[in-house]
């Protein structure tokens, strides 16, 4: 008689994941497919991985849009105490003497709580007239941009500028672009496709709304299907010290 193959847990979970996405429950939906991703990509399990990937996107898809359409202005934070017991829907930036880490355990939250919820940091302005913006997770991913207006700088303020305006949503939209585009392109290219598929899942925890990050995972990982895994290990430099401006 022979033995009945054992069912794979990661295909349960995105079963139930595929569930949930047919039935709109968007944050079900990613927390099963988080789940599933960790498994096969400790796995190597790179055939999984890329499929994992797209049903994701959609369900972060759809969570983004909710909090891009829930916000008139960005909510900008500067303190702990600025964040509502009820975490409203929104678009949030995070600003000194909150760091990167702050806007990750915000966006955290609104995952928790089952609130669309879109987080990122910026850090004083620069010499050069530009706002460092941050996502940060196992490693951090950073970038310089214009802020909203033209500043001077101001040595005095924490923030280095005397900033108190609105911040618009197609700003935020672009500055999240921005810090996309980065983490793609400081994914070592000619490191092998199994280590360039971890990266872009550690880029994908700090920025898990950026399409783009979704679209070359899935590629970077069916790549992998067809190259042997690695024996040593990947290397794991952080892109930036998250805590530092």
């Amino acid at each position: 008689m022979g033995h009945s193959l054992q069912p794979n847990p990661v295909d349960d979970l995105m079963e139930r994941a595929s569930t949930a996405l047919a039935k709109t429950d968007y944050f079900a939906a990613v927390t099963l497919c988080d789940k599933a991703m960790r498994k096969a990509s400790r796995a190597d399990d790179f055939d999984r991985v890329a499929r994992i990937a797209l049903p994701l996107q959609e369900a972060r898809r759809q969570i983004r849009q909710q909090a891009m359409d829930a916000s008139k202005t960005v909510h900008l934070i500067t303190d702990p105490a600025q964040v509502p017991a009820r975490i409203k829907p929104g678009c949030y930036l995070v600003a000194p003497p909150l760091i990167g880490l702050d806007a990750s355990t915000l966006a955290e939250m609104g995952l928790r709580k089952k609130v669309p919820v879109v987080a990122i940091a910026r850090e004083p302005l620069t010499r050069a007239g530009l706002w460092p913006v941050v996502a940060v997770a196992a490693v951090s991913v950073r970038t310089r941009i214009a802020p909203p207006i033209p500043l001077d700088r101001v040595e005095t303020n924490i923030t280095k500028d005397d900033f108190t305006g609105d911040i618009s949503v197609s700003w935020f939209e672009a500055a999240c672009e921005t810090l996309g585009q980065t983490a793609i392109d400081t994914v070592p290219t000619a490191d092998p496709a199994a280590w360039q598929t971890d990266d872009l899942l550690e880029r994908l925890e700090a920025l898990p709304f950026h399409e783009n990050l979704y679209q070359n995972l899935h590629a970077t990982a069916r790549r992998a299907i067809t190259e042997p895994t690695p024996d040593q290990p990947r290397r794991r430099p952080q892109i930036n010290d998250p805590h530092s401006f």
